[in-house]
Parts: structure tokens; sequence; C-alpha cells
């Protein structure tokens, strides 16, 4: 028989895992870093957008620290850009759910799952963010590093501010999905029982492994039967793993 709980809370990522947004992220990215005068075609540029394409799902200030190390002046200068560069972005394209992910947020909270969503995002471009999606009345909560007292991915704080605000008794009672290595980390860190990595995104099977996870998914439809299922023991794990 499985010991493992039900599952009553799931923490879900945005950019490559609930809305495909990966070009305009790495467009403001690359925007951001262009107005400090790191420019393509330069080495700097190439390693910057490494530093980038690893730190993905970190705080976007956090990223910017990474490339300008020891000037928080220029870093808080690329992050408004950034921000200003992604947000009107979406504003004008708009953003894209994932396939079958309105299907997914329905079916989870159906079964009388709270869902969060978890970003690296600042609470500003996250509030645009729902706005243009308009899932309000879809989740139960929406959070950025900065409700989490400032710390974001791979630091477990935002799935446990999940877990206060939202009356969760027992961390393994809880689920989360993201696309990169933090998400991963930040999971695991957090004692969540299911850690899975989706394949939709900027990371492969390989690092998401790395960070921590205990199923690699090919879609966020698969998800629901994850979560819903009666048995998470290590003969699944190894199969949706391989």
């Amino acid at each position: 028989m499985s010991d493992i709980v039900p599952i009553k809370l799931v923490c879900l990522d945005l950019a490559g895992t609930t809305v495909g947004d990966i070009a305009m992220v790495e467009r403001a990215f690359a925007e951001a870093i262009a107005t400090q005068g790191i420019v393509p075609g330069t080495g700097a540029y190439a390693r910057a957008m490494v530093h980038v394409h690893r730190s993905r799902g970190c705080p976007k200030i956090d990223v910017f620290r990474g490339i300008f190390p020891g000037n928080e002046a220029q870093a808080q200068a690329a992050n408004l850009t950034f921000e200003r560069s992604y947000e009107g972005a979406i504003e004008r394209a708009g953003l894209e759910p994932m396939p079958g992910v309105l299907e997914v947020l329905d079916k989870l909270r159906g079964n009388g799952i709270k869902l969060a969503l978890i970003t690296g995002f600042s609470r500003t471009t996250l509030g645009r963010i729902l706005g243009i999606l308009g899932w309000h009345d879809k989740i139960d909560l929406a959070i950025s590093p900065e409700d989490a007292g400032g710390r974001g991915r791979p630091w477990p704080d935002m799935v446990l501010h999940a877990v206060l605000r939202l009356g969760v008794d027992d961390v393994r009672q809880v689920a989360v999905l993201g696309d990169s290595e933090s998400d991963m980390l930040c999971a695991k860190r957090a004692g969540a029982s299911i850690v899975a990595g989706v394949m939709t995104g900027v990371h492969s099977r390989e690092r998401l492994l790395k960070g921590g996870a205990t199923h690699i998914l090919d879609s966020i439809q698969d998800f629901p039967g994850l979560v819903l299922s009666d048995d998470l023991g290590t003969t699944q794990v190894a199969s949706s793993a391989r």
C-alpha cells in the first residue's frame, strides 16, 4: 500500500510551464543587457546569455546581479529595462497558454486541489501577466519573490509561502510543476512530494533531474494524471523519469 499523502496544493511555474512566452523573455533579457553596453556579437553578450539560460526561474533581479556583480545600480537599471520590455511585449502580443492548461487548472480545482502560480517575475509584472491571462478565477494564489520576503527560486520560500497562505497541513501534500532546474530545487527544498519537470521549457531532462525532479513530463496535460494518481511510488517515478 502506498504511504503517499493526497496532494492538496499544486504550485505551477509560469513561463515555459503554463504559458509559452520563452522567446519574449529572452528578447527582454537581451534588450536589458544591451542598454548596459553588452551587445550581440560580443563575448560578454554570449556569456551573459548563458548565465540567463542557466538562471531561468530565478528572480530577474538576481539574474542581473549575476551579470553585473558588485554593481547594484547597473543590475537595477537592467532589471527595470527588462520589466518595461517584457510588459510592453505581452501588452502588444498577448500571452499564449500552453495547450490544455485551462482544462488542467479546472480538473485540479474540480478535485479540491488548491492552485498557486509561482514566478521569478516581480509583483508588478506578475500583475500585468494575470491581467492579460484573466486567470484570477482559475487560481487561488499568485506569488512573486517579493511576496515571500524577497527570496525566490531556488530557495523554498515561495512554495512554503503558498503552504502557509492556503492552509495546507503538510508539505508532503504539495506538488510542483516547472521547466527549470531552479523550479526543481525550490520544490525539493520545500519538501514537496511531487517535483515534476516538464519538457516544454528551457532546461533539459538532465538538468531537471539534477535539480531533484521526481517525475519528467512531456506536457502539462500529463500532470493531473500524476497528481490524482492513487500510487506515486517508486515504480511510477522510475518509469516517468527514464
